[in-house]
């Protein structure tokens, strides 16, 4: 039976899609490990695939980064398997390197403009390093995907090769009765809004919908997940005094955070346009969003304004401030008929916008790896 190693830095507690490729490789017939980091508190995983953590003396910055790739090339080095897949380009150099020793095939799975992440912009040196990586590596391969056709255009153009497009539209997945608001601890006098995300960051729109519940004394905000905004977000509730209108809650497992999202009445999306990965982004959050019934307050990038625009599905602010998110949402919440409609047209666009063709374009990519 082939084998497939699947490399990721995260801990694979909520990246869906990682899941969804060993989820497909098993389909396609391969014994599947998928490869991760240890940190603590990660949540015990339940997966129909290996699984293996690695544990690292550094949490980040430089060293973890190095080493990780030192750690996942040995392993790569010396364990059987038939195809790497490599998420992001911090995995790619370790599984190029193993790759290339014991000649297996590898597929590149880039789930966003890596050199063009907030937390590389005005960093030269680490940036560069990250971006002398990829001109080194990406002429060279012969299988990719990303996750939207404006990521895959810059990458063709920039390299020259061939990139396939998967998007992160998620399965339908059975998430039981829907709980009641008095379940799960949540108001029924609120109008509820929700922003979820592992990677909750700099220029992602926490703090400002978060300063926007100071003029939405009827509103209950939802946060959930974590990332570098964690910290800031924490102290903008508390200097601003919201903790009754604001709830920061940490990662969840997929099922307990869709049934939050379930009984929210609109969901945010909040990326701002200070650099070309959130420019292009199409984050799974949207997805979510549409698949529990909840219209979406985004902000204005191309993938995800043409989807909620063409779906009808929610509201698109032009630009990413607090009075202009609190102005939205208060538009929405004064207008029952308008939202009705809304939460109509995202339950379509859920449907509409398929899982499984996306499912099936990732199976096609990955039969045509010899």
């Amino acid at each position: 039976m082939r084998r497939a190693l699947v490399t990721v830095t995260n801990d694979l507690a909520t990246d869906n899609r990682v899941h969804r490729t060993c989820l497909v490789l098993q389909e396609l017939g391969y014994t599947v490990t998928a490869v991760g980091r240890g940190r603590a508190g990660s949540p015990r995983l339940d997966r129909p695939y290996a699984t293996r953590r690695m544990r690292l003396p550094f949490n980040t910055g430089p060293l973890f980064y190095a080493a990780y790739n030192i750690r996942l090339f040995l392993l790569l080095l010396f364990t059987r398997c038939d195809l790497v897949v490599a998420n992001d380009l911090d995995t790619l150099l370790a599984a190029f390197l193993a790759s290339r020793f014991r000649r297996r095939a590898l597929a590149y799975d880039s789930h966003e403009l890596y050199t063009e992440v907030p937390e590389l912009i005005g960093r030269p040196f680490a940036r560069g390093a990250w971006l002398r990586i990829e001109r080194w590596i990406f002429p060279k391969l012969r299988h990719v995907i990303t996750v939207n056709e404006s990521i895959a255009a810059i990458y063709r153009k920039k390299y020259g090769v061939p990139v396939g497009v998967v998007r992160n539209i998620p399965m339908p997945r059975a998430l039981g009765p829907k709980p009641t608001r008095a379940a799960l601890d949540l108001p029924d006098d609120r109008f509820i809004l929700v922003l979820q995300g592992a990677g909750i960051n700099v220029d992602r729109g926490g703090e400002e919908a978060v300063l926007a519940m100071r003029d939405l004394p009827h509103c209950l905000l939802l946060v959930v997940g974590g990332g570098d905004a964690w910290p800031a977000l924490k102290d903008l509730v508390r200097r601003h005094r919201l903790e009754d209108r604001v709830r920061l809650i940490d990662r969840l497992p997929y099922a307990r955070m869709m049934d939050l999202t379930r009984n929210a009445d609109l969901g945010l999306t909040l990326d701002k346009d200070t650099n070309l990965n959130y420019r292009y982004s199409l984050p799974n959050k949207l997805f979510d969003y549409l698949n529990a019934g909840i219209p979406v307050l985004c902000s204005d990038l191309p993938e995800v304004g043409r989807i909620v625009r063409d779906q009808d599905a929610g509201v698109v602010v032009s630009r990413v401030d607090p009075e202009r998110i609190a102005q939205a949402v208060e538009d929405l919440r004064r207008d029952p008929q308008r939202m009705d409609a809304l939460r109509a047209n995202a339950t379509f666009a859920a449907r509409k916008l398929d899982g499984g063709r996306e499912m099936a374009a990732l199976k096609a990519f990955l039969e045509g790896i010899g």
